[in-house]
């Protein structure tokens, strides 16, 4: 009984370490990332008149020496733009969701009461012209197929130097299949604590990286204050993987970081790029 038993948990154990197991081996191109403080949504100030996702803020990070960190999603009409939330109400003042508008209506709406409005892809690409990386986060419900396949199209001629992530393991399952020499990171935090929407056993598998047999991340993107996580310590000390911190606010929490990440994406102060 006891023999069975122990068999029973090193099985699991061995199912376990197999599930959360990140890519092995290091893809050509991350050396290219390193070096570089990602500005959250952009080198954004919402109290200031430079809104997150915007392309002022871009410019601004590009003009600082930072590489960016933006989301993707796409309208009803399956254009994809640049902005975070799933619904307007925080940033445009109105409630009503990006998938439920066209692009020709979302233009009308402008970002924090300022003349910036949502911009496309197309438009955020050509504003950073190659001149900084980017990390580019798919904003993904479901079915990563529209999302992968409109971002994609606008990638497809970009010269600049990018990777893609997404909470969504089925987005990064579909880059691995068709663009497998594209750097892909899963992003993760606790989603209990942050009270994110979901179920138990959802939370429960993205939290500790269960999908990682599946996708085969190269980084792992990581709420920096659940760094201790056990799936997330196995990933970076087991296998080695590169990890990236977010998001990182002050000088202070950034120093917590050092020993666990080895990138950060920033917001609401200025690393310094000489460090």
């Amino acid at each position: 009984m006891l023999v069975g038993l122990c068999i029973l948990i090193a099985v699991l154990i061995v199912l376990y370490l197999l599930a959360v197991m990140p890519r092995l081996g290091r893809n050509p191109d991350r050396p290219k990332f390193e070096g570089w403080y990602y500005a959250h949504r952009g080198l954004h100030h919402n109290k200031k008149g430079v809104p997150e996702n915007s392309l002022k803020a871009f410019r601004d990070a590009v003009e600082k020496g930072y590489g960016i960190e933006l989301d993707v999603q796409i309208t009803k009409d399956r254009v994809p733009v640049v902005f975070h939330d799933y619904n307007l109400h925080r940033i445009c003042g109105v409630d009503k969701k990006i998938s439920d508008l066209n692009y020709e209506e979302l233009k009308q709406y402008r970002l924090l009461n300022t003349e910036e409005r949502i911009p496309t892809f197309r438009e955020a690409l050509d504003c950073v012209d190659g001149k900084v990386p980017l990390i580019i986060e798919l904003k993904i419900p479901w079915d990563p197929k529209d999302t992968c396949k409109a971002a994609e199209k606008e990638l497809a001629n970009y010269k600049g130097l990018y990777c893609i992530e997404s909470f969504n393991p089925l987005g990064l399952g579909w880059y691995k299949k068709h663009h497998p020499e594209i750097i892909r990171g899963q992003l993760s935090t606790d989603f209990v604590k942050e009270q994110i929407e979901g179920s138990r056993v959802q939370h429960f598998i993205l939290k500790n990286l269960l999908f990682n047999f599946y996708t085969k991340p190269d980084f792992i993107a990581y709420q920096h204050k659940y760094k201790k996580g056990l799936s997330f310590t196995i990933c970076r000390k087991i296998y080695k993987a590169w990890s990236i911190a977010w998001t990182v606010k002050s000088k202070s929490e950034m120093d917590e970081c050092k020993g666990y990440f080895d990138q950060i994406i920033f917001e609401g102060f200025k690393p310094d790029i000489h460090e």
